[in-house]
């Protein structure tokens, strides 16, 4: 059992390892099959708080598919999973937020924003 879950972890890790990563959160990967839109990234901050905010798209996945990728990536990362909706789905950790938004169907759009707990 311990070797399977070792071997389980090893293969989930593989994945993020090769996995390419939002531009300004060098954390957050980006699901194979989607892309970030440059034009639409947004970030600033200070010492105290910060806000990033960028767009992915992707012809070919269903928001459905989102959900379960970050549900397995990002708790890899810390990120402790808080809440899903329909189209929405939201993490924390120390003292950030990330929230995950479906923006459009066809094709997918997601909102990925990252900012601070007030």
């Amino acid at each position: 059992m311990k070797k399977a879950f070792i071997l389980i972890t090893f293969l989930c890790l593989s994945v993020v390892a090769k996995a390419a990563f939002i531009e300004g959160l060098e954390d957050v990967p980006i699901m194979s099959g989607m892309k970030q839109i440059q034009s639409d990234n947004l970030s600033f901050g200070n010492e105290e708080s910060r806000l990033v905010e960028t767009v992915l798209t992707g012809e070919s996945i269903k928001f459905s598919d989102i959900v379960k990728f970050y549900k397995t990536t990002l708790p890899q990362m810390g990120w402790i999973y808080q809440k899903q909706k329909e189209s929405y789905l939201m993490f924390e950790r120390e003292g950030e937020i990330i929230e995950i938004s479906k923006e459009q169907t066809k094709p997918l759009m997601v909102r990925i924003t990252v900012k601070s707990k007030l």
